[in-house]
């Protein structure tokens, strides 16, 4: 009885150890892909209005969650049964974020009316906020999704000869990983002026060091959500342009001279505007048709 105790230990230790190692292994592939992720969600979860910034937030992590709860199990049983699919849901998700990267640069040139018709309303109404809230909302949860999706399969391909319950635990920590982690930084950053506004009201004295660490996070925080605005758009070409470079093919090192990550950020960025294209021209088509 002893000596089975004492193997099923060494057993957990055993398997422990491999988590371990297998863990640093898939932390350090999936690390620029956590990169992005960050940078996305960043900007996708910015913009709300300051009491609803946490509760929005909230919702998004929630949806996070989810999504892995949903992917996580199919994407076992794909790499168990049918690979193949794997790289067609991969590339359908790349089809979407090059599309969503090259409409927010169509859009910073080609703004829609109705967009400039909100920039000028100073406050909305509170169902114009919910609407927008739900939408972006939506959309975060979307774009988390295609991007939790690219980060359990390159995970999933770090451990590819594991024993499955080494597998399990090892792409369950790497997921879980990248929801608190990012979204822990997230919640940071969208609230970086609240907490300025506390150190400047931290003491009567004017012009000490709480107010000016104060004044420099309160006005810092619109330039980092424009940072990280361009940075989740270059983020979104380079997750989709480099789906699409280790998934075709056709496309392995068409240009072996040139920085791997120029290569996939162009093909994003060329992908993304003929989806774009194409989504418009169909829009167009079935506007006429209503007509």
């Amino acid at each position: 009885m002893a000596s089975g105790f004492f193997a099923l230990l060494d057993d957990i230790a055993a398997l422990m150890d491999d988590v371990s190692v297998m863990s640093k292994v898939a932390g350090k592939k999936t690390a620029g892909l956590l990169g992005d992720d960050l940078a996305v969600n960043a900007e996708k979860a910015s913009g709300f209005v300051s009491s609803r910034e946490l509760p929005v937030l909230w919702k998004i992590t929630k949806g996070s969650l989810l999504n892995k709860l949903i992917i996580l199990p199919l994407g076992f049983l794909l790499s168990a049964f049918l690979p193949s699919v794997i790289h067609i849901i991969l590339l359908i998700g790349g089809l979407y974020l090059a599309y969503e990267g090259a409409e927010k640069i169509y859009e910073f040139f080609f703004p829609h009316k109705e967009h400039k018709k909100i920039d000028r309303i100073e406050k909305l109404s509170k169902e114009e906020i919910l609407a927008r809230e739900k939408e972006k909302v939506k959309s975060a949860i979307l774009t988390d999704f295609i991007l939790s999706v690219e980060i359990v399969i390159v995970a999933l391909g770090t451990v590819e000869e594991a024993e499955l319950p080494t597998k399990i635990i090892v792409v369950s920590l790497i997921a879980i990983l990248a929801t608190v982690g990012v979204y822990g930084i997230v919640a940071l950053i969208v609230r970086m002026d609240d907490f300025g506004r506390k150190l400047i009201n931290l003491n009567a004295e004017d012009d000490s060091f709480s107010d000016k660490v104060g004044k420099f996070l309160v006005s810092a925080l619109p330039k980092v959500i424009k940072g990280l605005s361009v940075l989740g758009t270059i983020a979104l070409m380079l997750v989709s342009g480099g789906i699409f470079v280790h998934n075709l093919e056709f496309l392995h090192g068409i240009f072996p001279k040139i920085p791997s990550f120029i290569t996939e950020f162009f093909v994003g960025l060329i992908v993304g505007f003929i989806v774009l294209l194409i989504v418009k021209g169909i829009s167009r088509i079935i506007k006429s048709f209503k007509k």
